[in-house]
C-alpha cells in the first residue's frame, strides 16, 4: 500500500512537469522581465523563493531580467537616520540626502540578489541604471510640482543587457540613471521594468506586487479578472473602477503591451512560488494583460497564464 502512495505522488511530479512542458517549449530563449518589490522583497523566505523561481526559468531556458524595487528598505533608512520619508502622489520626494541613501540601498538590494542567484549556481551581476548609460533620463514632475531626484526614463541602452544574457548571466537591474548633465535620479521600478521590457522586446513583463492581481471591485476579493484585453484595461480606467497604486501600475501594462512585449502578468508576490504558478499551469494565478487582437495557441487556451 505504502508503495503505491508513494507512486502516486511521484506520477503526481511528472504530470507537473508534463502540464510545464508546453510552455517551457513555446517560451525557451524568450526573454522575461521580473520587476520584484514590495513586501516579498522584505521577508527572507519569500525572497528566497523568488530567486528559485527566477533561477529555474533560466535554467529551463528563459532569458530573464530582474528589476528591483526597494521603497521600504529605503523608508526604513531614512527614518533610522533621522530623516522623514515624504511622498506626493504616490512618488518619493526626493532631495539629495534622500538620494544618497536610496542608491546606497538598492546598490545593497542588488548585490544580496546576486549573491542568491549564484548560490543557486547560475551566473547574476546587478548592475546600476548608470552603468554604461543603461537608464538616461530626465527629471520627473508629479502633476508640475517638483519632487527632487526622481527620474523620468527618456533612452534605454538595451545592448547591455542583451550582452550580459548572450555571455549567460542573469542581469539585475537597480532602478538609479543619470540626465545628460550626468546627474543622479531615482526611477520608479515599475517604470524601469516596462522601459525595460518595452527596449529588450520581451515576451513577457511580470510585476511582483502586494495584491492578487486587478479587481474589478478592489473591495470585493472574488472580483479578480484573471485575463484582461488592452481595450478592457483601458474602459476600467475610464471608468474609475482603478485607483492607488493600481492605475499607473496598469498605465504601464498597457504601454508595455502596445509597444511590443507580448504579455504583462500583475502577481501577488507574497504567494510562494507564484511566478512559476502563472507561467507553467493552465489556471494561473493572476492577472494577465493581452493585446486586444492575437491568435490564442493550445497553450493558451485554459489560462490567464501563458
Amino acid at each position: 500500500m505504502g508503495n503505491e502512495n508513494e507512486m502516486e505522488k511521484w506520477q503526481e511530479k511528472a504530470n507537473v512537469l508534463i502540464e510545464a512542458l508546453p510552455y517551457i517549449q513555446k517560451f525557451n530563449r524568450k526573454i522575461i522581465v521580473v520587476k520584484y518589490g514590495g513586501s516579498a522583497m522584505v521577508d527572507e523566505e519569500l525572497q528566497k523563493n523568488v530567486i528559485k523561481d527566477v533561477t529555474l526559468l533560466k535554467l529551463v531556458g528563459f532569458k530573464p531580467i530582474i528589476v528591483h524595487g526597494g521603497g521600504k528598505e529605503i523608508s526604513r533608512w531614512i527614518s533610522k537616520v533621522g530623516m522623514e520619508p515624504k511622498f506626493i502622489n504616490g512618488l518619493r520626494v526626493t532631495d539629495e540626502p534622500t538620494m544618497e541613501i536610496a542608491e546606497m540601498v538598492l546598490g545593497r538590494v542588488g548585490k544580496k540578489l546576486v549573491t542568491m542567484v549564484q548560490e543557486l549556481g547560475v551566473k547574476a551581476i546587478s548592475i546600476s541604471g548608470k552603468d554604461g548609460k543603461l537608464l538616461e533620463c530626465e527629471k520627473k514632475y508629479s502633476n508640475g510640482e517638483d519632487i527632487g531626484f526622481v527620474g523620468e526614463i527618456v533612452n534605454v541602452n538595451e545592448k547591455i543587457l542583451l550582452d550580459l544574457i548572450e555571455k549567460d548571466f542573469l542581469p539585475i537591474v537597480s532602478p538609479i540613471g543619470l540626465d545628460r548633465d550626468f546627474n543622479t535620479y531615482n526611477i520608479n521600478a515599475d517604470d524601469a521594468a516596462c522601459a525595460i521590457a518595452r527596449a529588450v522586446k520581451a515576451e513577457k513583463l511580470a510585476f511582483l506586487t502586494d495584491i492578487e492581481g486587478v479587481y474589478l471591485n478592489p473591495e470585493e476579493k472574488t472580483s479578480l479578472i484573471s485575463e484582461l484585453r488592452v481595450s478592457e484595461a483601458r474602459k476600467l480606467i475610464g471608468n474609475g473602477n482603478i485607483g492607488g497604486g493600481m492605475l499607473p501600475k496598469l498605465n504601464n501594462c498597457i504601454d508595455a503591451i502596445e509597444n511590443g512585449v507580448s504579455r504583462v502578468h500583475i502577481l501577488d508576490g507574497r504567494k510562494l512560488h507564484c511566478l512559476l504558478l502563472e507561467i507553467f499551469t493552465k489556471g494561473g494565478i493572476g492577472t494577465v494583460i493581452k493585446k486586444d487582437k492575437e491568435e490564442m495557441s493550445d497553450t493558451e487556451e485554459g489560462n490567464n497564464g501563458n
